[in-house]
């Protein structure tokens, strides 16, 4: 029996909780039938401009992802090929030479705060989530991640979010919600919402089924 895969996308606004969306999915089905491409991984590399240019570059703007990689490392997957997956330095803004192997699973999840702008990414989507969490929860959760886990300054993250991160998710990811099969309200900790997309999962991978 062959039992063809499916691309869950999960969107929703910086810090919303989409990767803990995402791990939930995981746990439900364990980290061999579950694995995870992030848009961040995407971004274009910039090793071409000196720092103090790359750091003037909007990140969360669409064409600050090399998309058409994304959709092509989707397709490999989706005919059974293995990936290489960018790794990304986001204190250099500027791809690492070192890649992360990723194997053809039965779940494909796509998460990012784009995942559902583009076209050609949605039409490869079975199922389309949006985390939608209010904005002063996401700030917080952002300003902590960046200075943890991103090298980066109370400053210069409060600056670009409101330079350019706040109007970034007016124009591209909040009409996303619009787009959604599902729409998580609360982050990613509802466990409602869980148990709804793992039925809707399984009811897609049962359909798929072929000898």
């Amino acid at each position: 029996m062959k039992q063809e895969g499916i691309i869950i996308g999960i969107a929703g606004g910086t810090g919303s909780g989409k990767t803990t969306i995402a791990k939930n999915i995981i746990k439900e089905y364990g980290p061999g039938e579950v694995t995870i491409l992030e848009l961040d991984s995407y971004y274009q590399d910039l090793s071409h401009l000196t720092l103090d240019e790359r750091k003037l570059i909007n990140f969360d703007h669409p064409s600050s992802l090399e998309i058409e990689l994304l959709v092509n490392h989707l397709e490999q997957l989706s005919q059974g090929r293995t990936i290489q997956v960018p790794l990304y330095n986001f204190a250099t803004h500027t791809r690492m030479q070192e890649t992360r192997e990723v194997l053809p699973h039965h779940v494909v999840i796509v998460e990012g705060i784009l995942s559902l702008y583009f076209d050609e990414l949605r039409a490869r989507m079975d199922l389309k989530l949006f985390v939608d969490t209010p904005a002063d929860i996401r700030f917080i959760r952002r300003l902590r991640r960046d200075i943890r886990d991103r090298g980066r300054s109370l400053e210069s993250v409060i600056d670009q979010y409101r330079g350019t991160v706040r109007q970034m998710h007016e124009q591209f990811v909040e009409p996303g919600k619009y787009l959604a099969d599902i729409i998580i309200p609360e982050g990613g900790n509802n466990r409602v919402a869980i148990d709804l997309i793992t039925t809707k999962i399984n009811a897609i991978l049962a359909r798929r089924v072929t000898g």
